[in-house]
């Protein structure tokens, strides 16, 4: 029989170890089949919620952040193009120059969210930030990530320009921190079972088949909808 899985996705847009465990996560649910089905929901998490307006280089930005050699990014880039381009995804490392904030894109999650399309527009902006290097604080970017896959560019103008679901997605950042969540990607499958980083898709698999055959487990705090 068919399990119904919730994951909870907690991720960044300008995170690549997020891009890569939503991949694995895809191949691994295309090889369990029928076993499970899932109701899946991006959750926002902000790398870098103070980040000014021009953004950041981004090998400074390592380098201050996680104190990371000129050399050891490099081997990361490598590591990420490499499994990106495992999975079916392409990384443009070398072209992507600066990070940037990222709360607007989050907004546009939510409504994304709300009318049903949020997993087309999560990778709509990965791909507007990592493939083609836009820049994914600026509107007009943001904007055609929504044209692209054609959802109502009128209605994502009017929210960009907006406060709208600025509170809702500081409450949903606020509820996962306080539950603990410090890096993304954190996968959490019913409300109960953590899954961090970008696992390769077995263990996906194996993680959502083990959880499946015990759904009949207590059910966790909610998440907030």
């Amino acid at each position: 029989m068919t399990k119904q899985l919730r994951i909870d996705f907690v991720s960044d847009i300008s995170c690549p170890w997020c891009v890569i465990g939503y991949k694995a996560l895809e191949q691994a649910l295309v090889s369990l089949g029928g076993e499970v089905t899932v109701d899946l929901h991006f959750q926002p998490f902000e790398l870098n919620p103070d980040m000014g307006p021009d953004g950041q280089d981004i090998v400074e930005h390592i380098t201050e952040k996680y104190g990371a050699t000129a050399e050891d990014q490099a081997r990361s880039r490598e590591m990420i193009r490499q499994r990106g381009s495992d999975l079916g995804f392409v990384f443009e490392m070398e072209r992507r120059g600066r990070i940037y904030n990222t709360f607007d894109a989050h907004r546009l999650l939510a409504w994304a969210e709300q009318v049903g399309r949020q997993r087309e527009l999560k990778l709509a902006l990965f791909e507007a930030y990592f493939t083609h290097c836009e820049d994914p604080s600026n509107h007009d970017a943001l904007l055609r990530a929504v044209e692209r896959i054609g959802m109502d560019v009128e209605t994502a103008t009017r929210i960009l320009q907006s406060d709208e679901y600025a509170d809702e997605v500081r409450e949903r950042e606020q509820f996962f921190q306080r539950a603990g969540i410090r890096s993304v990607p954190a996968i959490i499958i019913n409300q109960r079972h953590l899954i961090s980083g970008g696992q390769p898709p077995e263990v996906f698999e194996q993680a959502l088949r083990d959880i499946a055959a015990k759904m009949e487990a207590a059910p966790g705090e909610p998440a907030p909808q």
